[in-house]
C-alpha cells in the first residue's frame, strides 16, 4: 500500500484543505536509532486514514499526511514545523514524536497563534503540552508520564519494592519522567535512591555498564527507565549481564516491540533478560481480540499494511505487524477523524477548539470513553502494564506473584 502522503502544492491551500483533501502535518523520527517510533506511529495512523479515505473520506474530503523527518532531534523538528505552518499551510499538526521535539515546537505555536494551528495527539506524555503556558495549543489522547510513573511506583511500593532507581535520557523527556518518579515516591515518603543518565541518540551497541554500576551500588529494589528502545535495551542487556537482578520498568514511549526485538536478536537466552521486565502502556493489548477497536486495528493493519514514507528512509526497515506504537497511532487517527467529522462540510481551523470541546463520552472502542473540555485537554487516562511471555508482551495481572 502506497504511503498516505502528499507532495503536491495544490493539496495545501492557505487553510490546509481544498475540495479534495484535508492536509495534516507530521514531523517525527523516520531515521536514527528511534526511527521505529515515528514509522510505526505513522503506519498505525495511516491504516485508519486509508480506511476512511477508501469509504469517501470526511464529508467528501480525503485525509493526507504531509510528513517530514526530524530524527527525534529538536532543531529539525522546529524547521519542519515552520515549513508545515507557513509554507505547506497544513490544517493541523498531528502525531509528533517525543518530548525534546515537542517542547521546542510549542513556543512556536504560541508565537504564531494568529495562524490558529494546533498540535493533535503527540506521542509524548510530558507536562509541557498539558499545562500553561503552552497547554492551550495542543490536545492529547494518551495518559501522561506522571500517570505512568505514578502507577509504576505505586505498584512497586505495594509489593515492598520501595528503593527505586532511575535510568533516564538526559533531556526534557528524561527529566519529565524523572520528575514523575520523584513526585510519586514523595507521596510514599520515599526518594529516588540513585540515578544515571545517557545522551539521546545512543544505539543498542552502546555500553551502559557505567550506568548499571552506578545504580547497582545503591542496591535498588527496582529501576524505572525513561528512554527510547535502543538505549533502554542496551541498559537491560548490561543490567542482567552485570548482575543487577531487579525488575526493570520502561514507559510506553520506549517502543516495547522494538526493544524486545533487539534483545531477542542479540541474546539466544532471551528469557533471562525479560523475566524481570515490565513496561507500562497507554493503550490496551493489541492481542486482546475481545476489544472492538483491537479487532478493527488488526483487520485494517492487515488489509492496508501501510508503507513508511520511502523518501524519508535512510535504510531498509522491516515493519512490525502489530505494536503498541502503531495501535496508538491508529487510535489517534480515529480520534482525529471524529473531530474532523464534527467540524462538518466546511471545516475551519478557527472552529477546531470548539469542535474538540463538544466531544463528550465518545467511544473509541477500547472500553474508556473520551471527553474533552477547556480544562480537560487529554482524552484518555488509563495506564496498562505488560510483561514478556513466550516472546510477546502480555498484560500483567499480578504484581506480587511476578515481582515480590
Amino acid at each position: 500500500m502506497a504511503p498516505l502522503t502528499t507532495t503536491t502544492s495544490k493539496a495545501a491551500s492557505d487553510s490546509g484543505l481544498d475540495g479534495e483533501q484535508i492536509v495534516l502535518g507530521m514531523s517525527a523520527a523516520f531515521s536514527g536509532p528511534s526511527r521505529g517510533l515515528g514509522i510505526e506511529l505513522y503506519r498505525g495512523a495511516s491504516a485508519y486514514f486509508e480506511h476512511v479515505n477508501s469509504t469517501g473520506g470526511v464529508h467528501g474530503r480525503k485525509i493526507a499526511l504531509k510528513t517530514y523527518d526530524d530524527g527525534y532531534q529538536p532543531d529539525p523538528s522546529v524547521q519542519n514545523t515552520m515549513t508545515l505552518m507557513l509554507k505547506d499551510r497544513v490544517f493541523a499538526l498531528f502525531g509528533y514524536v517525543g518530548t525534546p521535539t515537542v517542547t521546542r515546537v510549542l513556543p512556536m505555536l504560541k508565537k504564531f497563534q494568529d495562524q490558529t494551528v494546533y498540535l493533535f495527539f503527540p506521542f509524548t506524555g510530558a507536562q509541557a503540552q498539558r499545562e500553561p503556558p503552552y497547554g492551550d495549543f495542543a490536545f492529547n489522547l494518551r495518559a501522561s508520564y506522571r500517570q505512568e510513573t505514578a502507577g509504576l511506583v505505586d505498584n512497586f511500593v505495594s509489593i515492598g519494592r520501595k528503593r527505586i532507581a532511575v535510568f533516564y535520557q538526559a533531556d526534557a523527556y528524561g527529566r519529565s519522567g524523572w520528575e514523575g518518579v520523584r513526585r510519586a515516591l514523595k507521596e510514599h515518603g520515599e526518594k529516588i535512591v540513585a540515578e544515571a543518565t545517557y545522551r539521546r541518540g545512543q544505539r543498542f551497541e552502546s555500553s551502559m555498564g557505567r550506568q548499571v554500576e552506578i545504580l547497582k551500588a545503591a542496591n535498588p529494589d527496582a529501576v524505572i527507565c525513561i528512554g527510547a528502545y535502543a538505549a533502554c535495551a542496551a541498559f537491560l542487556r548490561d543490567a542482567v549481564d552485570l548482575g543487577l537482578q531487579v525488575p526493570v520498568a520502561n514507559l510506553s514511549f520506549v517502543g516495547s516491540e522494538s526493544l524486545l526485538q533487539l534483545i531477542t536478536e542479540s541474546r539466544p537466552d532471551r528469557d533471562r533478560y525479560t523475566d524481570l521486565l515490565v513496561n507500562s502502556q497507554v493503550v490496551p493489548s493489541y492481542e486482546d481480540a475481545r476489544i472492538p477497536a483491537i479487532r478493527e486495528y488488526r483487520q485494517l493493519m492487515l488489509r492496508y499494511n501501510p508503507d513508511p514514507p520511502q523518501d524519508l528512509l535512510e535504510q531498509a526497515y522491516s515493519p512490525l505487524p502489530q505494536s503498541f506504537v502503531s495501535l496508538e497511532g491508529f487510535l489517534d487517527a480515529k480520534m482525529m477523524v471524529k473531530i474532523l467529522d464534527v467540524l462538518g462540510e466546511n471545516p475551519d481551523r478557527t472552529n477546531l477548539e470548539s469542535a474538540v470541546f463538544s466531544i463528550q463520552d465518545y467511544d473509541l472502542g477500547i472500553g474508556e470513553l473520551v471527553s474533552f473540555a477547556p480544562d480537560r485537554r487529554q482524552g484518555l487516562q488509563t495506564v496498562y502494564y505488560t510483561i514478556v511471555d513466550a516472546g510477546r508482551f502480555v498484560p500483567l495481572d499480578d504484581w506480587k506473584r511476578r515481582f515480590a
